[in-house]
């Protein structure tokens, strides 16, 4: 049997508007998606070192040569993997505090910048606690947490995604009176002590120290406010580890 049709980029600035031009970005669009999907499974089972774009392209169904008409090597596709988790990241994240009472123009009462703090903060642990597979990715975890094979350019894209994911919460720090350096430290500290509880969830070993990752999340939030002169949010909905 012959190989499927090569995947045919439609970039969006080159979209047009006709039914005959949605159809082919459309269409276009599946089999990205699809070659996404192979590679995520291969990247997963093998690691970036290990999978290879004959790989890929033999779990999308595609020649490898077809593959070159979206990526231009398997670092490319892996680098628009972990774009797409961290862009769905950063909109979870920034939809926590949607309608906040303390969103508006007018200062938020420090109450309300609790909760937001809270919620913004449980979102972007909770991301990642429902997909542990985002996190191996995001962390490099099946080699080691190095992210080998990704050019400079690459890696400080991906860092950069990242930051944008974090940047809600330093905004809500900011907005509660820290400084852009205090805020900062803050910011790195949630996230040393959100990936830490995650990967103890993940590996089962939060189970030797008796709390539920969320309720040790919650006790670090209870802090952070205390340090930053707001009061103790209220405490979860869900006790899971």
């Amino acid at each position: 049997m012959s190989p499927p049709s090569p995947p045919d980029p439609c970039p969006p600035a080159a979209a047009g508007t006709t039914p005959r031009e949605r159809r082919h970005r459309a269409m276009a669009e599946v089999r990205r998606g699809l070659v996404l999907q192979a590679a995520r499974e291969a990247f997963l089972e093998r690691g970036l070192d290990g999978a290879s774009l004959r790989e890929i392209a033999r779990r999308a169904g595609y020649s490898p040569g077809a593959l070159y008409g979206y990526f231009a090597s398997k670092e490319a596709v892996y680098a628009a993997l972990l774009e797409d988790s961290l862009d769905r990241l950063t909109r979870q994240v920034q939809a926590a505090a949607a309608g906040d009472d303390g969103s508006g123009d007018a200062p938020a009462a420090p109450a309300a910048l609790a909760r937001r703090l809270q919620a913004q903060a449980a979102a972007f642990f909770e991301f990642y606690r429902e997909h542990p597979r985002d996190l191996d990715l995001g962390f490099y975890l099946f080699q080691g947490m190095q992210p080998r094979g990704l050019t400079p350019a690459l890696n400080e894209r991906l860092n950069q995604r990242l930051k944008d994911a974090l940047a809600p919460i330093e905004a809500t720090l900011r907005a509660a009176g820290q400084d852009p350096a205090g805020a900062r430290a803050e910011v790195t500290a949630f996230f040393a002590q959100a990936v830490g509880l995650l990967l103890l969830s993940h590996t089962g070993r939060i189970r030797t120290f008796g709390p539920s990752s969320q309720a040790l999340l919650a006790a670090y939030l209870v802090q952070l406010c205390r340090r930053c002169g707001l009061p103790a949010p209220d405490a979860p909905r869900r006790n899971a580890a």
